[in-house]
């Protein structure tokens, strides 16, 4: 089937004449009557009774026209559709990212960029998985760790660094704590997925396994996160976390230089060859903030 043909057909019977819908479409009147014969042909009717004079429609051309001229006009609106997304952000966002992510400084991202783009709507789906973006109908995953191959694209937007932090109370009351070895002193709150008897830390080339006495353990970095700020002891945080509560004074960075673990954090999207307008912004605008975020 040549939609062409039908176009042709639809444009001709609403000019009233070959020659009219020629200078209209810009093609010879030999090129549409034969696209209009070839129409006829594969349908099996006539669809216009031509005269030198006039062109009428019969009755199966009536039918056609009423029912072709609709079907071409949802194309063009369809067309113009995804004309307008390819450079005016619109549509459903659908982002995932890990559960603990979800925090105040990076809604506040996503709430600006939605300001920008009133036309977008965003979905977060949180997930510690790491989601089959094309099978779930994900746009874009903001991912932890390091990445397997595979044929997303990935922008590394910065780090996340896992070091000690505990709130001003807690300091008062607690030991000094000048050094790793110092930790075995205080309540910690453990992280499981870090440790729950001993932390490893890491200062360039040099590695330390503290012993731990553990108040709290949970393998909910919120729930730690939590329990610092109510100051019941020492937490490894992601710094990117922490970020308001240092400037507030709620919390207090520990052990300069000392970290656990530092897990790159990645944008990761499907490989595509036209990227819609909205993820497009999003990766433009979104990415330097949130290196941003990350690399304070």
């Amino acid at each position: 089937m040549d939609l062409n043909d039908t176009l042709v057909f639809v444009r001709v019977a609403q000019a009233g004449s070959f020659s009219a819908a020629a200078r209209l479409m810009g093609m010879p009147v030999s090129t549409l009557s034969v696209r209009v014969s070839r129409l006829e042909q594969r349908l099996g009717v006539t669809l216009l009774q031509r005269t030198t004079r006039r062109l009428r429609l019969t009755e199966a051309g009536q039918a056609y026209l009423q029912q072709a001229a609709r079907g071409l006009e949802e194309i063009v609106q369809a067309e113009a559709q995804i004309d307008a997304g390819r450079h005016e952000a619109q549509g459903l966002l659908r982002i995932t990212l890990p559960i603990d992510m979800g925090d105040e400084p990076l809604l506040e991202i996503l709430s600006g960029y939605r300001a920008r783009h009133p036309g977008v709507s965003i979905e977060l789906v949180f997930s510690d998985a790491r989601l089959d973006l094309v099978e779930q109908g994900l746009d874009v995953a903001l991912r932890a760790g390091e990445l397997a191959d595979s044929s997303l694209v990935a922008r590394q937007i910065g780090q996340a660094r896992w070091a000690p932090f505990a709130h001003p109370d807690y300091l008062k009351r607690a030991p000094a704590l000048r050094q790793p070895k110092d930790l075995a002193q205080h309540a910690t709150l453990c992280f499981s997925p870090l440790g729950r008897e001993s932390w490893t830390l890491m200062r360039g080339k040099t590695r330390v396994n503290v012993p731990l006495h553990s108040a709290f353990a949970a393998n909910d970095m919120r729930m730690i996160r939590r329990l610092a700020l109510d100051a019941q002891g020492v937490a490894l945080l992601p710094d990117y976390v922490c970020h308001r509560e240092v400037d507030h004074g709620h919390l207090v960075p520990l052990l300069p230089g000392w970290y656990a673990r530092t897990d790159p954090i990645h944008l990761v999207y499907p490989s595509q060859r036209y990227v819609p307008a909205k993820l497009r912004h999003f990766i433009d605008e979104v990415a330097p903030v949130l290196s941003a975020l990350f690399e304070r």
